[in-house]
């Protein structure tokens, strides 16, 4: 036991005359005489000019060191300036070989990082040319490695039975710190100051309040974020596990992305993640951009490539415009001022490892919901989504109308302050270059199968009902596999094959449409009243092209259609075929209610679709005695149709005497013609065609020459008979009268 104390009482010994030693040293050396020899140091080591201006001061209790006012120059011009730093370490938690940092403080630290013309940063001229630390690094790497190789292993004290360290700090700060990033190849510039840091309690284990402000700032674009940052920190003595709680942060951001507005940014909530089980969690984490809030509940399990999620996120409902507004975006115009107004979004979050599966998703636009689910696969990218929809009016998000006359006074307004010059320059440039449609690369790699239902859809004007649509997308080639709805009393199914697996991606469009109404659907698509009945449409279209002048010139198909029980509008055929009718009994009308429209049975034909040509040889309709037959074409750029129609006479037509069918004109055709732009002026396309009824009056001619030649021939034989009669009359006398009145009353019982 006298040896256990002597022992004992000789460490407190040298203890006591270590700290007396220390004491000693801290009062009797002082660091400041020793200044040129660190200076010269750092100048014979790199490139850098050491001025240690200020004073080296040092403490015993707690044990510390204190630099002021450092300077280093690189080639003349400052790389780094510091103001003050000073860290200290408890003295007896050195004794009790449990380190703990009293303070560490940095106050003023100014790093000037520049990059030349040529795109060399200073920093990499710090240490000098031909120095040979990479080789020194090397060969110290070579001998650590060949020492291990020949020393046996400890197999004593394995390094996963060491102690924890155990890392303790009182204080942390760092205040007025600035960095500044200058690149002269690019014209870059960026500024980090105003930097602060305030952490004490830092112990491994437990949690510990940090704060954290900054100004950052960019001149491309011209950007600048004052930042503020709270939260309380927590790791682990393993340095695996961490934790931030009551987080709150506040960015104040301005510059060129905001159009010079100030736009505020807000994190909160709470994040833990555990690197050895590799598990994360976000608990009441919120993130605000302006009036725009995300909501976020959420564990994560794994962070390979197949994470696990669970969870669930929304965002706040909120208006787009007014976002749009705040972040000093170019607002969007639309038809009706009020929507935009209420946009929402919430899901749940699961699937297994490797997928991102959304339930319950719900997508608020307005006074439309969508609600449904979907799926993300990481590995492929594949897309899974089925949304069901209750209403929208599409028509309430386009651009607003232009007033009548306000396109024309605008486009006056802009020549005659362009001038001569800027059409000279429009001239020479020509029309723009038309762009692709879809990117081919990008669809290439989508793999999708996405279901989207509607009940009720509103689009230029149009009211469409129950719509499905199915759409698939894998290797380049996209499917719409069903696209239909009910439209105007009738429905509609169509569906479209692109195969972009090639650079001249191929199309094929199929549709069926079945009793659609022409005159509401017509009249609320372009406002035309020209055609009613119901529509029966069979379409079956291929092109090529990623372009859509491609797409017109291109085109090759058919269009199959059948109107049955209809009538043309602004347009009375009947009349037109009675004034040639007048013409052709050499009378003049007389009716004036002729009323606007032509009632017509079963109307059919085919269209072939030849480019931006539909050619129509078979059109066939059948009208109050009449048959109508016509052929033409219709040029769907230019929004013109050309169109030859006969109308032939096959009964009564009309009750004016003048419209009398005779046996003259029974059969023949009066000629039709309907020309035009039918996008304009419906009502004046059609009218009666003058230069082809000559044909029409040498078809007259000829039923009425027919018909003098039957008249004569029938008179000629009348007489004939009447002769013969008289004849037999003279010979057989009053026997043959007898007998002739014989026969009168066989006849006459």
């Amino acid at each position: 036991m006298k040896a256990v104390r002597y022992i004992a009482l000789a460490i407190v010994g040298l203890i006591v005359l270590a700290i007396a030693a220390v004491a000693v040293a801290v009062l009797v050396i002082d660091p400041n005489t020793y200044k040129p020899q660190i200076e010269k140091a750092a100048e014979d080591a790199t490139n850098l000019d050491l001025i240690l201006e200020g004073d080296i001061g040092w403490s015993f209790i707690p044990l510390g060191l204190e630099l002021n006012n450092v300077e280093a120059m690189l080639e003349g011009e400052r790389f780094v300036r510091l103001d003050q730093l000073v860290a200290q370490v408890d003295f007896w938690s050195l004794i009790a070989m449990s380190p703990r940092v009293n303070t560490f403080l940095l106050d003023g630290l100014d790093a000037r990082l520049n990059v030349d013309k040529d795109g060399n940063g200073n920093w990499t001229r710090i240490m000098p040319e031909g120095d040979a630390t990479g080789e020194d690094t090397a060969a110290q790497e070579q001998a650590a490695a060949d020492k291990q190789a020949t020393e046996p292993a400890d197999t004593e004290a394995p390094a996963g039975d060491s102690e924890p360290l155990n890392f303790n700090v009182e204080n942390v700060q760092i205040s007025n710190a600035q960095i500044h990033y200058n690149d002269a190849s690019t014209g870059q510039s960026v500024t980090l100051e105003d930097f602060t840091v305030n952490a004490s309690e830092i112990t491994l284990g437990s949690s510990f309040p940090l704060d954290i402000s900054f100004r950052f700032e960019t001149n491309q674009p011209q950007f600048a974020v004052d930042g503020r940052l709270s939260a309380r920190l927590a790791a682990n003595e393993a340095l695996n596990e961490f934790g931030i709680s009551e987080l709150d942060a506040t960015f104040d951001m301005n510059g060129e992305p905001f159009g010079g507005k100030s736009v505020t940014a807000k994190l909160a909530g709470a994040v833990e993640a555990n690197l050895e089980n590799e598990t994360a969690t976000l608990n009441g984490f919120t993130a605000s951009l302006a009036d725009l809030k995300l909501n976020a509940d959420l564990a994560v399990n794994g962070f390979g490539d197949k994470p696990e999620l669970k969870g669930e996120m929304s965002i706040d409902q909120f208006s787009l415009k007014k976002l749009l507004a705040a972040l000093g975006q170019p607002a969007i115009e639309t038809d009706d001022p009020d929507v935009l107004e209420a946009i929402a979004f919430s899901t749940q979050i699961g699937g297994p490892a490797g997928t991102v599966a959304l339930s319950e998703l719900t997508i608020s636009l307005d006074d439309t919901t969508f609600t449904g689910g979907g799926s993300y696969t990481l590995n492929n990218s594949a897309v899974v989504l089925a949304l069901q929809g209750d209403a929208i009016n599409a028509d309430r998000y386009l651009p607003p109308k232009a007033e009548e006359g306000e396109t024309a006074s605008e486009e006056s307004s802009d020549a005659a302050q362009d001038g001569d010059a800027g059409e000279q320059a429009t001239a020479a440039a020509g029309a723009p270059e038309e762009s692709d449609l879809l990117p081919l690369e990008t669809l290439r790699t989508l793999l999708l199968d996405i279901d989207i239902g509607l009940g009720e859809l509103v689009i230029s004007n149009l009211n469409i009902n129950e719509i499905k649509s199915s759409i698939t997308a894998k290797d380049g080639l996209m499917k719409v596999e069903e696209f239909s709805g009910k439209l105007y009393y009738g429905s509609f199914d169509a569906n479209v094959t692109l195969d972009a697996r090639k650079d001249n991606p191929t199309w094929a469009i199929g549709s069926k449409v079945v009793n659609v109404q022409t005159l509401p659907l017509l009249t609320d698509l372009a406002e035309v009243d020209m055609l009613s009945g119901g529509a029966n449409l069979n379409l079956d279209i291929r092109t090529a092209g990623n372009r859509i002048s491609a797409l017109r010139n291109n085109a090759k198909g058919d269009i199959s259609f059948n109107l049955a029980e209809g009538e043309f509008r602004q347009m009375n055929l009947t009349r037109m075929a009675c004034q040639g009718i007048a013409l052709a009994n050499q009378d003049t009308l007389s009716a004036n209610d002729w009323g606007t429209t032509t009632p017509f049975n079963d109307m059919k034909g085919t269209l072939k679709i030849d480019g931006n040509t539909l050619n129509n040889t078979d059109l066939v309709a059948a009208l109050a005695g009449m048959r109508l037959e016509g052929n033409g074409t219709v040029d769907l750029e230019k929004t013109e149709l050309d169109y030859e129609i006969g109308l032939k006479v096959v009964g009564e037509i009309h009750r004016d005497e003048a419209c009398r069918v005779t046996e003259y004109v029974k059969n023949v055709v009066i000629p039709v013609e309907c020309r035009g732009n039918f996008s304009e002026d419906p009502a004046g396309l059609c009218s009666f065609d003058g230069s082809r009824f000559r044909d029409t009056i040498k078809d007259i001619a000829a039923n009425a020459a027919r018909a003098k030649v039957k008249e004569e021939t029938d008179r000629a034989k009348a007489k004939a008979e009447e002769k013969a009669r008289e004849k037999i009359d003279e010979k057989l006398g009053e026997e043959g009268g007898k007998i002739k009145d014989a026969v009168k009353g066989l006849f006459n019982r």
